[in-house]
């Protein structure tokens, strides 16, 4: 088996991984756990998983001083992108719910153009453009419009995600381990929702099989197998082809919202999904296609 065709693989795991969110969240909801202790439990098994993935890794736990602040800041975004996220299913259909948080590359382009004074190509501001369009569609493709909450918290999870991938590749450990970053980043999370549970005190207890099932699924799949699988299918096929693959993830969500959770679709909604994920990838790609139009103009 080729590389590519092994980084092909792990991509498509992660990212069907990832999109496994609500197939484990939606039940600990209907269990009658809140948000906040459902994230809290997730945070807790991904830290033991990925402590012993870096352990028999022979990794090296220890960050610097001046890495905390950092690690830190990362954590709270993290935090903050998976509660506003887990918050919206309670909103509204967690596929689509996932598909509008995909818009996240179009953020990082806009905000990069904005903060850090990159270029916006007319291709970005087209893509800007049918995100929206898309978003417009999902809105009013149901029975009944979305709910304005939903979108909101939607939204604010992509752009604290946003914000996360950001931070990543312009702070000082842009260049650590991308487990060991996760492990640190999941640990100062836990303090997030530990304070938005009093400090634990509104923790509701795991109490029988089906929210320790589910609990550890939400840690295994979405978090630990998501991102092991990532980082080995960016060193093998780069972080382009590995994001275009992304689409998986909220194509992954749909599918479980619509069969496992009978979640309504319709034509308007597909076709919302499809130029949202248009876009997105057209995002991702701009830059290399630009610079192939570029070259392929001075060679004519």
């Amino acid at each position: 088996m080729s590389n590519k065709t092994k980084g092909i693989i792990a991509a498509v795991i992660a990212s069907v991984a990832y999109g496994l969110n609500p197939f484990f969240a939606l039940p600990l909801y209907d269990e009658g756990l809140t948000v906040d202790s459902v994230l809290f439990y997730r945070y807790v098994f991904s830290l033991v998983m990925l402590g012993v993935i870096l352990f028999f890794k022979g990794e090296s736990f220890s960050i610097k001083r001046k890495e905390i602040f950092p690690l830190v800041v990362l954590g709270m975004l993290f935090a903050l992108s998976s509660i506003f996220l887990f918050d919206s299913f309670n909103y509204m259909d967690a596929g689509i719910a996932c598909t509008i948080l995909f818009i996240y590359p179009v953020i990082v382009a806009v905000v990069m153009g904005v903060l850090f004074k990159e270029r916006l190509s007319l291709l970005t501001y087209g893509c800007i453009g049918l995100a929206l369009a898309g978003i417009g569609l999902l809105y009013n493709g149901g029975d009944e419009p979305l709910s304005l909450t939903g979108i909101l918290f939607v939204v604010l999870s992509s752009l604290s995600y946003s914000a996360y991938i950001i931070f990543v590749n312009k702070s000082s450990i842009s260049g650590m381990n991308s487990i060991k970053l996760t492990f640190w980043a999941t640990f100062f999370a836990i303090f997030v929702v530990s304070v938005r549970l009093n400090m634990l005190t509104d923790l509701q207890p795991l109490d029988n099989g089906v929210v320790w099932f589910n609990s550890l699924g939400l840690a295994l799949f979405p978090t630990v197998i998501s991102m092991v699988f990532i980082a080995i299918a960016i060193k093998q096929i780069g972080s382009t082809f590995t994001s275009i693959l992304g689409s998986l993830e909220p194509l992954t969500a749909l599918i479980i919202g619509v069969m496992v959770f009978g979640e309504a679709i319709t034509p308007r909604v597909i076709f919302g999904v499809i130029i949202i994920l248009v876009a997105v990838t057209l995002v991702i790609l701009g830059k290399p296609l630009v610079e192939g139009v570029k070259r392929k103009y001075r060679k004519g």
